[in-house]
């Protein structure tokens, strides 16, 4: 009885649509992924155990830096023209004389920690270029002339009928006036309730946050 060859296969997968699939995925994470912007000041935040999400529209952050330094930052992802609004209300009560570039500018600052008569200079560098200088800070520690006030005026004005969240980052290291002084600044403006920016540390075993969360796991 004659035999029977069977024909051989190659055993070899060609791996060329795989690669492909692989690239386009690679691809879209990377023009998908948000990229978290360098922060211009270094500001260590002491630990606590909540765990809350920093909202990312809708929220006035104050920093606060080792040295005592002030800083403000509007975050308004879903309203960009909330920008333009709050600093053309500074630029007329103020009197800076900001130009359309310079307004314009001020979206695209990551933090303003500098005093009026300082702001128009700042905002004529690019953001690349504000990285590298150091800005002095808001002046907050003078009662009399605490501007951080009139960011935070200008902030109700431009957001008129809407929520917004009052945010104080403070630096482990800094001093109680200046953080005496940015809640000053809120309370001038009727603004009694704000949260602290702090560092996500574990729950002590056996406390009750920690008896809490293992009797919400079963």
């Amino acid at each position: 009885m004659p035999s029977v060859k069977i024909p051989r296969k190659s055993t070899d997968t060609d791996m060329t649509p795989f690669v492909d699939i692989a690239f386009l995925i690679l691809s879209f994470f990377i023009m998908a992924t948000k990229f978290k912007p360098p922060e211009p000041v270094e500001i260590k935040t002491p630990g606590s155990v909540i765990s809350q999400k920093m909202p990312e529209s809708n929220a006035v952050l104050i920093s606060i830096d080792s040295s005592n330094k002030v800083y403000f930052t509007l975050k308004s992802e879903k309203e960009p023209e909330k920008f333009d609004e709050l600093i053309k209300g500074i630029n007329e009560k103020q009197n800076l004389g900001l130009t359309p570039a310079e307004i314009n500018n001020f979206k695209k600052t990551i933090m303003v920690g500098v005093p009026f008569s300082q702001l128009k200079g700042l905002l004529d560098l690019d953001p690349k270029e504000q990285e590298k200088i150091k800005q002095p800070g808001i002046p907050v520690l003078d009662s009399t002339n605490n501007q951080l006030v009139w960011w935070i005026q200008q902030c109700k004005v431009a957001f008129a009928g809407e929520q917004l969240v009052y945010l104080i980052k403070g630096d482990g290291a800094s001093k109680y006036p200046a953080f005496e002084a940015v809640v000053e600044a809120l309370k001038k403006n009727d603004e009694l309730k704000y949260g602290l920016v702090t560092d996500l540390d574990d729950v002590p075993k056996g406390s009750a946050l920690d008896i809490a969360q293992q009797q919400g796991l079963k």
